[in-house]
């Protein structure tokens, strides 16, 4: 009999080490070492047998120049939101990631879409729910697809011969951590388990041209369960994020090697299941019968498509010996900045006061784009006086109050256009780019903080 083999995997980063560490060397973290079997049966893999499931592949050498180049064919779904973070659809052969937080609606995403795909075999594997539940959620959905099978099962050499048997032309996996394969002697879930697994799945994938969903947990602090190889061997990463409380969700691209890692796309949980936001700004913008001081409208840009946010300011005065600086949706080092620009080159004395910022509908903003809006909202709170409701901002505020320039300004004029907004203030260097854009808003270029304050509260 052979000798069982194990070895030691960090499980926050998967590195691995014949013996025992305290401190992971790669992610620094501590007491995160756990011992598992990885003795693996030298015989034949049972799993290859897809071998012939296209015709036999023969891997050999080949000059770059003799390859034939031709545009990857792609299953384009009837979820626009999900053809547009994926770059246009589902390129043949790919591997893909999802990861979420546990209830956020991947399971329900992918199940819909599937259902929705008709003239596409699919076939569900689930690892976490019975067939009743699945049925349950699809009865809900109130959807059918008569090429859509569901099979429930963790042991890939099972899985290997189902697929066989049906042939399907798109493979989802809920989840990739449920699944165990015979020739790893671990625990499903851990980290050998997730690396032999997905190597399986990428294999064939990429031998058969079959395009593969991987449904990924996430960990307690955000990243994705299982060893950071997992994230390298996929085609895709797929961030779908939101809050709870909320009634959307978003879908995230933080690696394509098809298209786009700037697209976003937008969901909103209803009780039919996920329909896709065509018009974000809508739901981003509060709609308020009255004015009220503090708030200002941004045009960002996430991704390729042009949003609508509100900032949404507070300044009062502090109780405390040091003023609190509370910020969500946004970088604190970013409202620190601004209201040192403030205090410098406007003497605006913040440094008394208690301020606190929130982009409305829990959205993440990084565009710089946004600092003129909440350079605003902020005035427009410490001055007590609101803003005009139909006003937009875009602009970057410099270290020495001046507003720079913007990247696309003419997808922001005219998403705040199409808003129903009547002027809109940016850079007077942004001029060039919107001087030829022909527009029924009024467009404002103004060049430092001191000609925002004497136009909108002077």
């Amino acid at each position: 009999m052979s000798k069982t083999k194990s070895a030691f995997f960090c499980q926050s980063c998967g590195y691995e080490s014949a013996k025992w560490l305290g401190k992971c060397p790669s992610c620094q973290q501590w007491n995160t070492f756990v011992e598992e079997l990885v003795q693996k049966d030298k015989g034949k893999n049972s799993n290859d047998d897809w071998k012939s499931y296209n015709g036999e592949r023969k891997n050999k050498t080949i000059s770059l120049n003799d390859i034939t180049s031709s545009e990857e064919k792609r299953i384009v779904t009837t979820d626009g939101e999900l053809n547009r973070v994926l770059g246009g659809g589902i390129v043949m052969g790919s591997i893909v990631l999802v990861a979420g937080e546990p209830g956020i609606g991947k399971s329900t995403l992918f199940l819909q879409n599937g259902l929705h795909m008709k003239g596409v075999s699919i076939l569900y594997v689930s690892g976490e729910e019975s067939e009743q539940q699945i049925k349950m959620r699809a009865d809900r959905l109130k959807a059918s697809n008569e090429d859509f099978y569901l099979l429930t099962e963790t042991s890939t050499q099972i899985i290997f011969q189902e697929i066989k048997k049906l042939r399907p032309q798109l493979i989802i996996i809920d989840s990739i951590q449920t699944l165990h394969t015979p020739f790893i002697e671990s625990s499903a879930g851990s980290v050998s388990q997730i690396r032999e697994t997905a190597a399986e799945l990428q294999r064939f994938a990429k031998e058969t041209n079959t395009p593969v969903f991987l449904i990924g947990h996430i960990t307690k602090d955000g990243s994705i369960a299982g060893p950071k190889i997992l994230e390298h061997m996929v085609d895709t990463v797929l961030q779908f994020e939101g809050d709870r409380h909320y009634a959307y969700r978003i879908l995230r691209t933080l690696k394509n090697r098809f298209g786009s890692t700037a697209e976003l796309g937008i969901y909103e949980m209803t009780g039919s299941g996920m329909r896709g936001v065509s018009n974000p700004s809508e739901i981003l913008i509060t709609q308020k019968e009255e004015n009220l001081s503090g708030t200002a409208i941004s045009a960002t840009i996430e991704g390729l498509r042009p949003l609508l946010i509100e900032i949404q300011a507070l300044v009062t005065q502090s109780v405390y010996g040091t003023p609190q600086r509370t910020t969500s949706g946004m970088d604190l080092r970013r409202l620190q900045l601004l209201l040192a620009v403030l205090e410098k080159r406007g003497g605006f004395h913040f440094g008394v006061k208690d301020v606190f910022l929130n982009i409305a509908g829990g959205l993440k903003v990084e565009d710089p784009a946004i600092d003129l809006a909440v350079l605003c909202a902020l005035l427009s709170s410490y001055e007590d006086v609101p803003l005009p409701m139909n006003i937009c901002f875009a602009g970057e505020v410099g270290l020495s109050g001046e507003i720079r320039a913007v990247n696309r300004i003419e997808q922001r004029i005219a998403e705040a256009e199409k808003m129903g907004f009547e002027k809109i203030i940016l850079s007077r260097y942004n001029q060039k780019g919107g001087s030829n854009l022909k527009t029924n808003i009024e467009v404002v270029a103004v060049g430092r903080v001191e000609e925002v304050y004497n136009l909108l509260f002077a």
